[in-house]
């Protein structure tokens, strides 16, 4: 088990907190600015002359030292809701709540600001923490409620219900943080769910805000929803270099996926023709010191202590000539996905090689990059990269029997804890028995989640699995038996889909998060902790 699987195995654990507030976390680079970091050939030279491959990703990234590349920071609005009440005699003056005076109020302000930057140290991911807003009046709430952010984090102690309800209608994703055993009680914890949620009925009212977004006492349990809206935001808007145009594996035909791809996630899909391709893979052999570059940075890989060749050193050569064509698309289109169609139609001709290798690599590198430039799973490898920082392996699926799924493809990332290399054979693509493709030799034991969407882009079912084996059977070249954690037999019985992805760790609560922001259905079959 890894030790983000290991830390995340309990769900009532709580964040360890820094004793000193920090200021922010907020060191992430932009999406639209990733290719501007990671893009271009000299840039994104895979490999140095010598020394290891996490050595030699570090030398030529410094950002990559760390993981790979983070995306724009989620920015966050906290907001304090409270009223103070004055007393009177002989009658209920004053409801729930432990802030009685503005010294209470004053108190709980710099609690939150420590355990708020607490908490952004603590993540993974960036986090941009605007100033605690305040909400003790109607006029404080139209300030809040359009505050320049990307998530309202609203710590109901009191204050009126229309309040919370305006700060809800903002059109902003809230969050809402209830006390009661971390600091004063709260208000809210009381009536929550009676007045908020059900306007004071037995049935739930609210449309803007429900029980998923409230939280009580645990930070941990904020983070992963925060983890969740930070992936959101970076998988909204991508842009994709679609490299020999479109394939689908759609139900509903070829121009479904893209425009689910546009219209639910806002991804811009900018279409690279054979011909652009052909121009620029002759160009590039033409160039001796681009041809230099990729027989040295070839060498450098063969001849890594974890790499093992079993194809024609040529095909290595030939897939670090496309993978500078690939950077320089990727950088001039500003993208950060990259998908291949007609893999094994023009597009093998044409770079000598099918692109195997080379979607390992850019994966390796922090972009997303999949075979066939379909839209029934490039959402969710993008969405999985994002929410897990590491690569998202996109591959084929098998019959699950006896509790176990086959997963394989041969456009594998060896990456896929975000930091460290899995030793790897590069060996032909299988069904070609041609090319440069990657066997990675997974590790066992650990903990993984695999999403398959369906085909109508409408829903996705997802497991928390374990690696059990890593054959080498007559497939595509990477493989992985997962041992599936829940009902195996439903598994069976309801999968729809084909393509998986699959990713280390444990991310199902946040997919099922974010899928529920878009209106995408969601079944996880493994039983909840």
């Amino acid at each position: 088990m890894d030790a983000n699987s290991e830390r995340r195995s309990d769900p009532k654990r709580q964040l360890s907190m820094p004793s000193e507030p920090l200021a922010r976390a907020s060191s992430g680079i932009t999406r639209r600015g990733f290719l501007g970091t990671v893009g271009g050939t000299a840039a994104l030279t895979l490999m140095a002359q010598s020394g290891s491959a996490q050595a030699a990703a570090d030398r030529r990234n410094p950002e990559l030292a760390g993981g790979l590349p983070k995306g724009t920071a989620l920015r966050v609005q906290p907001v304090l809701v409270h009223r103070l009440y004055t007393r009177q005699e002989k009658t209920s003056w004053r409801g729930y709540g432990g802030l009685h005076t503005q010294n209470d109020v004053n108190a709980e302000m710099q609690r939150i600001t420590t355990e708020l930057n607490s908490l952004a140290t603590a993540a993974e991911f960036p986090i941009e923490l605007n100033p605690l807003a305040i909400v003790s009046s109607d006029t404080d709430v139209g300030r809040a409620a359009s505050a320049t952010c990307d998530v309202l984090l609203v710590y109901a102690a009191g204050g009126q219900q229309n309040w919370l309800e305006a700060l809800a209608a903002s059109g902003k994703p809230n969050l809402m943080f209830l006390r009661h055993r971390s600091g004063p009680v709260y208000l809210w914890y009381e009536i929550v769910h009676w007045h908020f949620l059900r306007k004071g009925g037995d049935a739930i009212q609210e449309t803007n805000l429900n029980v998923d977004d409230i939280v009580v006492d645990d930070y941990a349990e904020v983070l992963w929803r925060l983890r969740a809206h930070y992936a959101l935001k970076n998988t909204r808007g991508t842009r994709i270099a679609a490299i020999a145009g479109l394939e689908s594996y759609s139900a509903l035909g070829t121009q479904f996926g893209p425009d689910h791809a546009r219209n639910v996630w806002g991804f811009d899909i900018q279409i690279v023709p054979d011909a652009d391709v052909q121009k620029r893979i002759t160009a590039a052999r033409a160039d001796a010191a681009v041809v230099t570059q990729a027989e040295r940075q070839a060498d450098a890989l063969i001849g890594e202590a974890n790499v093992t060749l079993a194809t024609d050193r040529r095909f290595v050569v030939n897939s670090f000539l496309a993978l500078t064509v690939f950077h320089d698309i990727m950088k001039e289109l500003n993208a950060t996905n990259l998908g291949v169609a007609k893999c094994m139609g023009s597009l093998i001709g044409l770079l000598d090689t099918p692109p195997c290798l080379v979607l390992s690599l850019l994966n390796d590198e922090g972009a997303t990059a999949f075979c066939h430039v379909d839209f029934t799973h490039t959402p969710a490898g993008v969405l999985l990269r994002w929410i897990s920082g590491k690569p998202s392996f996109v591959c084929n699926s098998h019959f699950p029997h006896d509790g176990v799924i086959t997963l394989a493809h041969c456009a594998a990332p060896r990456r896929m804890n975000g930091r460290d290399f899995e030793p790897t054979t590069l060996m032909t693509h299988y069904e070609s028995d041609y090319g440069a493709a990657t066997r990675v030799d997974y590790t066992r034991g650990q903990t993984t989640t695999t999403i398959i969407p369906n085909l109508g882009c409408t829903h996705w079912l997802g497991f928390r699995g374990r690696i059990v084996d890593v054959p080498s059977l007559d497939m595509c070249r990477s493989q992985m038996d997962v041992a599936i954690d829940g009902d195996w037999k439903r598994l069976q019985r309801e999968m729809q889909g084909f393509h998986t992805i699959t990713t280390y760790g444990d991310y199902l609560r946040e997919t099922g998060f974010a899928l529920k922001r878009l209106g995408i259905g969601w079944q996880n079959i493994t039983t909840p902790a």
